[in-house]
């Protein structure tokens, strides 16, 4: 009789343990060290959160160096050339119109040529009497002397100016390979299109100072065949 109750004292023991078990919390996952909480999934957290603030960032700071180097290849772009051609070859383009207005006797001009050659090449010129006819001879000489003299000093001139021509193409050539920007390479590329307007413009100086002294002589030429007629017919007349 006595184990009935025995059996009963450990039933209850048993029931008992068994209600209390389910009635235990699981544990978060964290731990306590020196009074501070630490949190896995926070830390998780704060981690990525940091990770994409620094991708940010140094995508800022790529945008910031490409706006940089877009800014540094404009102020390049728009940079002015250091060398300038201009003042020396205007400079020898004036020197080359001196030399053509100091011409003799007849100068570059269609009045001036029409009122020689009706003063001393044609018409009555060649009909009057002796000392008129000594006279025009002679200044058609001083024509033809005066013509070539100065297209040899248009051509020495135009010769002086070939080496400082040389220098300067060998100096724009230089400025335009060593040009940082499209401004640069393009004033150079005009400068070099000016010497070439200039070394044209003294051709054209030479070619026409060597036409007027050949004109000049081959209107002399036929200024004397036109009085020698004369001077025959007055001869056979006489």
């Amino acid at each position: 009789m006595t184990g009935f109750p025995l059996r009963r004292a450990i039933l209850a023991g048993v029931l008992a343990s068994a209600a209390v078990v389910p009635m235990i919390a699981p544990m978060p996952a964290y731990a306590q060290f020196g009074g501070i909480v630490y949190d896995p999934t926070n830390y998780a957290q704060n981690v990525l959160t940091a990770a994409r603030s620094l991708q940010q960032i140094n995508n800022q700071i790529q945008q910031i160096q490409q706006q940089a180097t877009s800014l540094i290849n404009e102020a390049r772009n728009l940079a002015s050339l250091p060398l300038s051609t201009v003042s020396t070859l205007q400079q020898q383009i004036q020197q080359t119109q001196q030399l053509l207005g100091q011409a003799q006797r007849i100068a570059y001009d269609v009045q001036d040529i029409q009122q020689a050659f009706n003063g001393r090449y044609k018409g009555a010129a060649l009909t009057g009497d002796h000392a008129q006819m000594v006279a025009n001879a002679n200044a058609r000489w001083e024509d033809s002397v005066g013509a070539f003299q100065d297209a040899l000093q248009v051509q020495a001139g135009v010769v002086g100016n070939i080496e400082s021509a040389r220098t300067t193409m060998d100096s724009l050539v230089s400025a335009s390979q060593s040009a940082t920007g499209a401004l640069q390479a393009t004033q150079a590329g005009n400068q070099l299109l000016a010497l070439q307007s200039q070394q044209l413009a003294d051709l054209t100086a030479a070619v026409a100072a060597q036409g007027r002294a050949q004109a000049l002589q081959s209107a002399r030429q036929a200024a004397e065949e036109a009085e020698g007629r004369e001077r025959f017919r007055r001869f056979m007349g006489n």
